[in-house]
């Protein structure tokens, strides 16, 4: 058994950062290029473009700079502002794994211990189920 979590940070009921959203940013870090990064997370690169936007737009500032042209072609860099950001949501997210993870052993450990195959508590049985 294990305890999973989905962390994402709203704004106005608006994602604008998640761990794919940061797997976006560290991808365009990476390969130093929009099309790059959405190839690398196996995305079409409309679908990345529009999640960039969406973040820049709901934050209200610039993540990434484009310089194009050159022989090379252009390149794509994260903006400081956009390195602090990832930096701050790694941080956020790691205590927040480790706070589940603790809180998930303290209130699983009977069924930890017992291994994969044991049988729900006594509990469920009086109690009845709860709906989902």
């Amino acid at each position: 058994m294990e305890a999973r979590v989905k962390l994402w940070i709203e704004i106005d009921g608006q994602i604008v950062l998640s761990d794919w959203r940061i797997g976006l940013l560290l991808a365009i870090d990476r390969t130093g290029s929009l099309s790059r990064a959405a190839e690398a997370l196996g995305v079409p690169y409309r679908t990345a473009w529009h999640k960039l936007k969406q973040m820049e737009q709901r934050l209200g500032m610039r993540l990434v700079a484009s310089h194009s042209g050159g022989a090379e072609g252009g390149s794509t860099q994260l903006t400081p502002v956009a390195r602090r950001l990832i930096e701050r949501y790694d941080h956020f997210a790691a205590g927040l794994s480790q706070e589940v993870d603790r809180r998930f052993a303290a209130a699983f450990a009977d069924l930890l211990r017992a291994g994969p195959h044991a049988t729900a508590p006594p509990e469920e049985e009086t109690h009845g189920s709860r709906s989902a």
